[in-house]
């Protein structure tokens, strides 16, 4: 059976005092009983602290990004063993914003996931069409060819440690969501294409997220469907009460 997980991406918000009272609020109305694996992934400068607030809970954290190189002079930049050193297991890799304010292209995610790998994180891979593609009809094109190259390079040993999230770029902060069919039909095209490349058994037990503009108030139609198996959460994860209210949409 797939793993059901909601993560919660904190972006660049929340200082430490922010982020102290946001834990102690998802720590005192999480449910013990949630079906899904909860995930936050504050900033970096606050990781440590995240994970000292949240041992013995059942909220796991998780790091925004990390560099493809393992040192050097690299100014500003994460690297994968300063994640891991301080108990970090896994990497958000690929979003969309990366993508598009840091000109991350499918090489340099492909060096990324590499890297992660090698230091044993778990990878939440993102990728999607902005709203150009999907007027064009070229998504499922776009979302084929994002997937082949920045992952399809791996084993199927490798896959143990990925989960993929779909994000369609035009849902994303803008209030708009791609209905549970248009998100169902992309989750099952994805397992498709992994299919042919890796096999059925590998495709059904990969884990496949939905990002873009989930709320409470649609996360339990969005995550029945058949091939969604949670979601990545932006703004809805800087509100506890929300954030658990999705966590609990299954």
């Amino acid at each position: 059976m797939r793993k059901q997980i909601v993560a919660g991406n904190w972006k660049m918000n929340k200082n430490a005092s922010e982020t102290k009272a946001l834990l102690q609020d998802l720590i005192a109305q999480a449910d013990k009983n949630t079906k899904a694996e909860i995930i936050v992934a504050p900033t970096f400068v606050n990781l440590a602290l995240a994970l000292d607030a949240l041992k013995g809970t059942n909220i796991h954290v998780a790091a925004q990004n990390l560099h493809q190189k393992e040192s050097g002079a690299y100014t500003g930049e994460i690297s994968a063993s300063m994640l891991t050193d301080i108990g970090i297991d896994t990497v958000i890799l690929g979003h969309s914003e990366r993508r598009a304010y840091f000109f991350e292209n499918d090489a340099i995610l492909a060096e990324k996931v590499n890297t992660a790998l090698k230091n044993k994180l778990r990878i939440i891979f993102c990728f999607g069409e902005e709203l150009k593609e999907r007027k064009e009809n070229t998504h499922f094109a776009l979302v084929e060819s994002q997937l082949k190259n920045g992952l399809f390079h791996l084993t199927a040993q490798d896959w143990k440690n990925i989960v993929l999230a779909y994000e369609p770029v035009w849902a994303i902060g803008t209030g708009e969501t791609a209905s549970p069919e248009q998100a169902q039909e992309m989750h099952a095209f994805i397992r498709q294409i992994i299919a042919a490349q890796y096999g059925n058994d590998l495709a059904e037990e990969v884990t496949i997220l939905y990002g873009g503009s989930v709320k409470p108030d649609n996360a339990k139609e969005i995550f029945g469907k058949k091939d969604v198996d949670g979601g990545l959460i932006g703004g809805a994860s800087l509100n506890a009460a929300d954030f658990l209210a999705i966590a609990n949409g299954f």
